[in-house]
């Protein structure tokens, strides 16, 4: 398994630069820098020149500020944006962790959506059934398992996602901390499992929104600014950099009582 990633940009074309409508949602889906491309089209330029190369048994956090480019950089891992740009050679079997209402039927009940979302994530429909009962339990769903997707409020669908995303077996997982509302005492129940699937994982790139996780899963950090590589490094020497001096001692400080705990 591994990631190979040279010079990989990813531009978003704005066919019509006078549709405010299209701009915003654009923008909206994507930070970077406005430019043209080789057609004089208007482009939001949202990765640019990312190369990046990661092996089995790497777990890479990624931090920046929002619309910085990291989410677009997961999908870009994933396969969902191909590079305008540059390549991106992703072998191995992918499990994305974001987006967690892709692959799903708001129709059909949670039960069956949970066979639909395996699926989606490679899975077996054999492999799936087997894991039903235990993803149920995690959920704690009920009876809701029974009945259509639509009739769930937005943290029981981040839940049943999430149940089902905790139960594979990925070999590289791609891995956004901000994937959804769900009450606090879920959330510490989720982070255990995310901790669990990491470790079953052999590739890890994590989008951070906590320094504390991202000290608990990652040995390394990448700063993404404007759609580029701003640095790469340890954990404490990308923070410092990214958020101060100050945060950089904190996570410093957190990788130092995760090692006492074992």
């Amino acid at each position: 398994m591994s990631i190979d990633c040279v010079d990989a940009c990813v531009d978003f074309p704005i066919f019509d630069a006078k549709s405010r409508s299209l701009k915003k949602a654009v923008l909206g889906s994507a930070g970077g820098v406005i430019g043209r491309n080789a057609s004089n089209v208007v482009v939001v330029e949202a990765l640019k020149d990312i190369t990046l190369s990661l092996r089995e048994g790497d777990r890479i956090g990624l931090v920046g500020h929002n619309g910085a480019g990291k989410s677009t950089l997961l999908r870009l891992l994933s396969g969902i944006y191909e590079p305008t740009r540059g390549a991106a050679r992703i072998r191995g079997r992918v499990a994305p962790v974001f987006d967690l209402g892709v692959g799903m039927d708001p129709e059909i009940s949670g039960y069956e959506n949970i066979i639909i979302r395996g699926l989606f994530l490679g899975q077996t429909r054999k492999q799936m059934k087997a894991k039903i009962e235990e993803i149920a339990d995690f959920t704690e769903l009920g009876d809701y398992l029974d009945m259509p997707l639509r009739t769930y409020s937005t943290g029981m669908r981040v839940r049943l996602a999430m149940g089902v995303v905790t139960s594979i077996d990925p070999e590289i997982l791609l891995l956004d901390e901000g994937i959804g509302a769900v009450d606090a005492e879920f959330m510490k129940k989720a982070r255990v499992k995310l901790a669990d699937l990491v470790s079953r994982s052999g590739i890890l790139v994590f989008a951070s929104h906590s320094n504390d996780f991202l000290a608990q899963l990652c040995d390394s950090a990448m700063w993404i600014d404007h759609g580029r590589i701003r640095q790469r490094g340890g954990i404490e020497e990308v923070v410092t950099a990214y958020e101060g001096p100050e945060a950089g001692e904190a996570v410093r400080k957190a990788m130092e009582r995760m090692q006492r705990e074992g």
